[in-house]
């Protein structure tokens, strides 16, 4: 079971929220395309899509893949904007062995209880050879993401999430091999005022999981910094690629 239920809430403050624009995703773009090589016919499994925004952006930059959009949350499939999304998660996942050239989970891999199944079922639907893709904020490597500077106390969420280790191990055992591990900034909010005025705290697990008082304290924090902080917010998440 995942963290939180993803109720239609969470789902629609995710897709009001957490979309990136044009900006936002262009250094990702590009860390994608060197790690994935996109070449026509491939076939890319977006698993753990929520609200569709990679899915879409992946059609859009790579107009000759097929996406493979799985989901387990009935209320993110119903608000995604790309469609058909294919019921299913990382420990069981609804596709033939070597079915896909590619995974790419984002965001995802701290909702996955059993790491250990996933990596069997992505190395059992993943061609040998093929790369999966993990966007994430693990265990450990807050430091970049402007979320927890203002709400420090969700830093002890973010602990319990999967470290990188974690996860490499899971792989590994399951027959993976880590072939890279970077940071990629992301443009996520034209200003820290923006950000204050977007944030909702039903798109962020950390923020759903400390306490209300802790909540009104970050949010007093981030909303005194907005009055006075001006630029694009940016962010690092970690891109971690195994084949």
């Amino acid at each position: 079971m995942a963290r939180i239920a993803y109720d239609k809430a969470d789902a629609a403050a995710f897709e009001a929220t957490r979309h990136l624009t044009h900006d936002g995703l262009s250094a990702w773009r590009e860390a994608v395309t060197r790690h994935l090589d996109p070449r026509v016919g491939m076939r890319l499994l977006d698993l753990g899509s929520g609200t569709g925004m990679w899915a879409r952006a992946f059609t859009a930059w790579y107009d000759r893949i097929e996406v493979i959009a799985v989901e387990p949350a009935e209320a993110m499939r119903a608000r995604s904007v790309f469609q058909p999304v294919v019921p299913g998660a990382a420990e069981c996942i609804p596709l033939d062995d070597g079915s896909v050239d590619a995974a790419w989970l984002s965001t995802v891999i701290h909702h996955v209880p059993d790491l250990k199944r996933a990596a069997r079922e992505l190395r059992r639907v993943v061609r040998p050879g093929g790369r999966v893709l993990i966007r994430s904020a693990f265990a450990g490597r807050h430091q970049a993401i402007t979320l927890f500077r203002y709400f420090p106390e969700a830093i002890r969420v973010l602990d319990t999430y999967p470290s990188v280790a974690d996860v490499e191990a899971a792989f590994t055992a399951a027959g993976f091999v880590t072939v890279g591990l970077e940071q990629v900034p992301q443009v996520t909010a034209a200003s820290l005022r923006e950000a204050a005025t977007a944030l909702r705290r039903e798109a962020h697990t950390p923020l759903q999981l400390i306490s209300d008082d802790e909540y009104a304290a970050g949010l007093a924090r981030l909303r005194k910094a907005a009055q006075r902080e001006t630029g694009p917010v940016v962010d690092a998440l970690d891109l971690l690629v195994l084949t």
